[in-house]
């Protein structure tokens, strides 16, 4: 069978029960959303979240709905921090028999300010976690996975922004997650003989936790339109998310998709 085909002894999404999907910012909002639309799906999901309580908290939940979840603490913007998580993952696989499957790189900075008060603290305390946290989880991910050599998913969360749902003060931000995109078209092109696809969401408005409390300048901008679907949920997002991690997906890679209420056609 090709790697990461669907086979008749899976479950609806191809999950085989086996699979441990990794969700960074997994605790809550968006990632929150994800780690529930896997683990229904029948993947392992690991909670990996600097928020530890909030991490366990979400793990303990899954479980008790009776899925597979673990927490594990990790700071995004750390490579030692990043290269334990894996290093744990690793070690659980071997243990439990299971392999790493999947990498949702969601967690991130979505904090606001004006270019013109720009500061290159800010730069570089956005990007450490938005893009080079995903690239140093990416590169750590896929390791794992081709030395597998059963193929995988690496989906990257980015924004609606950089289709132009901005608002202003996103100047760093929307160039932290336009990183993203590259460095999908690159690894995807790289993984592919590893049966590993590299795509992309694009998410637009979501009420959450991190969108609420953003800080910086009050948003003011194309995003702001009235959306004809209305705001996502956390579970819509997860759904695009669950699509692109499954095994069904596994002639798609270096594609981005925007969930975004229908604001590309206002």
């Amino acid at each position: 069978m090709v790697a990461g085909a669907v086979s008749a002894g899976q479950g609806a999404y191809g999950f085989g029960g086996d699979e441990v999907v990794i969700v960074t910012g997994g605790a809550m909002g968006i990632g929150g959303g994800i780690a529930d639309m896997l683990a229904e799906a029948g993947a392992t999901v690991i909670i990996a979240d600097r928020q530890e309580d909030a991490a366990r908290a979400k793990a303990d939940e899954l479980v008790a709905a009776g899925h597979k979840a673990a927490p594990v603490v990790v700071d995004m913007g750390d490579e030692a921090s990043i290269v334990r998580l894996f290093a744990e993952v690793s070690a659980r696989c071997t243990k439990s028999g299971g392999s790493l499957w999947g990498l949702v790189n969601n967690a991130g900075i979505q904090d606001r300010q004006m270019l013109l008060d720009g500061t290159a603290e800010e730069w570089d305390r956005v990007n450490a976690v938005n893009s080079r946290g995903v690239f140093l989880a990416s590169r750590e991910a896929a390791r794992l996975m081709v030395a597998g050599g059963k193929g995988g998913r690496i989906v990257h969360v980015a924004s609606a922004a950089l289709i132009g749902s901005l608002t202003k003060g996103h100047a760093v931000y929307a160039a932290s997650k336009a990183a993203l995109i590259g460095l999908m078209r690159a690894s995807a092109l790289e993984l592919a003989e590893h049966a590993i696809t590299v795509n992309t969401v694009l998410p637009g408005g979501v009420a959450t936790p991190g969108a609420i409390n953003a800080k910086g300048p009050v948003p003011d901008g194309p995003a702001r339109r009235a959306l004809p679907l209305g705001m996502a949920e956390p579970r819509d997002i997860g759904a695009a998310v669950l699509y692109f991690a499954s095994p069904m997906a596994r002639c798609v890679t270096n594609q981005s998709f925007a969930v975004d209420g229908g604001w590309s056609v206002t």
